[in-house]
């Protein structure tokens, strides 16, 4: 399970790739600290370090590629869109159920 600074610094390093500004341990904690989160101080660090080494659109890319302590920052940082899909992934799973049911039902009087 993720704790609050840890998603609160995965979404600022997100934003401030996605404004073109340098991802740095400063810059995310003022980010945070804008957005009136209270984060451990390591955090802000942590993501800056994995930032500097990594880039971020590669790790937003090979998400499922997995293998890397990399991609699990990665994962971390998009699970919340992943969250957001959830309910459609099972509306089209009970949907693609629910015609199979039918089909099946079908092929017993044909």
């Amino acid at each position: 399970m993720s704790s609050i600074g840890e998603v609160a610094c995965t979404y600022a390093c997100l934003i401030l790739h996605d404004d073109g500004i340098t991802v740095t341990a400063e810059t995310i904690a003022t980010l945070v600290k804008a957005a009136n989160v209270k984060v451990e101080s390591y955090w802000p660090t942590l993501f800056a370090k994995l930032c500097e080494k990594k880039n971020v659109e590669e790790l937003i890319m090979n998400v499922g590629s997995g293998g890397s302590a990399a991609s699990t920052g990665a994962v971390a940082a998009v699970a919340p869109a992943a969250v957001e899909d959830a309910p459609a992934a099972a509306e089209k799973k009970q949907e693609a159920k629910e015609e199979s049911d039918d089909e099946s039902m079908f092929s017993l009087f044909d």
